[in-house]
């Protein structure tokens, strides 16, 4: 630990203490993070990777980042200062209605071509990082004002590397920021006051969601998940390393049914990384579906919620 006179290239100043991050405690934290989270720090990323972990540092009674490294390898208490550590990384900035076009496209084309094969199986949705409950509550959403919820059997999974952000999200209690984007209409129909500028989603969206912790860096804790017939994994491969997404895409090729759908954020793309699933274009959204068909996803069309179904057939498993 340096004095508190000065700032060291590579450091980040936590009260009176000056933490250095130098080049083998960065490495070595860097790759054990990416390893453990998938969460990848480059070199532009070095002060907020100081930033997040040295009031951790100091909770733990530690003198340098490079002590705690080891307290993450080596402590008999490790998995608890992992679940510390990833509280710390997560990111908590989310609403309602984000990128509506790809609820819109769930809830007006692939919500009834699933119905179309098989109206008596539930349609299987997994919201891979659910953060706070904006997503999983938006997706509810979306079905239910269509018509779906009372039509079909739906499913939702919503899980979150981070146990305090799954927590937050079964506590599903919501603040005036978390609605900037939902239309005031859809606010007032499926949410209800739950004190001075809070608000909590009324029953009928909360009752097909189930919240648990996943990693995506653990094959092991999301395989199962990737099984479902719709997954939303937005903005969180914009933290990750091409090899880290290239194995997580992997797995969703493998265990996604036939004409399962992946959507992400809309910055993220998996065009350049040459992975076994190909764009396609649903409504007016953009998803990844498995190669080959991507042709008769974008035959789906709008089906209108009374519309009967005739010739119900089992629905085609990869």
């Amino acid at each position: 630990m340096a004095g508190s006179n000065g700032r060291r290239s590579g450091s980040f100043e936590f009260g009176a203490a000056l933490f250095a991050l130098p080049d083998s405690a960065f490495y070595l934290l860097r790759d054990i993070i990416a390893e453990r989270t998938g969460i990848f720090f480059d070199e532009a990323k070095r002060s907020l990777l100081a930033d997040k972990v040295s009031e951790l540092v100091t909770a733990n009674g530690l003198s340098s980042i490079l002590d705690y490294y080891y307290l993450l390898r080596y402590d008999s208490a490790s998995d608890e200062h992992w679940t510390a550590l990833i509280n710390r990384l997560s990111v908590p900035e989310t609403f309602f209605w984000r990128q509506p076009e790809q609820f819109e496209a769930l809830a007006s084309i692939v919500a009834g071509a699933y119905y179309a094969i098989d109206p008596r199986r539930p349609l299987r949705i997994w919201s891979a990082a659910c953060c706070t409950g904006e997503e999983p509550v938006s997706i509810a959403l979306a079905l239910a004002n269509a018509g779906w919820l009372d039509r079909m059997p739906i499913e939702i999974r919503a899980t979150d590397a981070s146990p305090a952000m799954v927590d937050r999200a079964k506590d599903a209690l919501y603040g005036e920021r978390s609605f900037r984007q939902l239309p005031v209409g859809l606010r007032s129909e499926y949410f209800e006051s739950a004190g001075p500028d809070r608000w909590r989603p009324r029953t009928v969206l909360t009752r097909i969601i189930r919240y648990g912790v996943a990693n995506l860096a653990r094959r092991s804790e999301f395989e199962d998940l990737a099984e479902s017939d719709v997954i939303f994994c937005r903005n969180v491969f914009i933290y990750f390393g091409d090899e880290t997404i290239k194995q997580v895409v992997r797995v969703f090729s493998e265990r996604m049914p036939t004409d399962g759908c992946l959507f992400l954020g809309a910055s993220e793309s998996l065009t350049r990384l040459g992975v076994d699933l190909e764009l396609a274009e649903i409504g007016n959204a953009f998803t990844y579906v498995k190669e080959g068909r991507r042709q008769i996803v974008e035959r789906w069309r709008p089906t209108p919620v009374g519309t009967p179904v005739a010739g119900a057939r089992p629905r085609e498993r990869s």
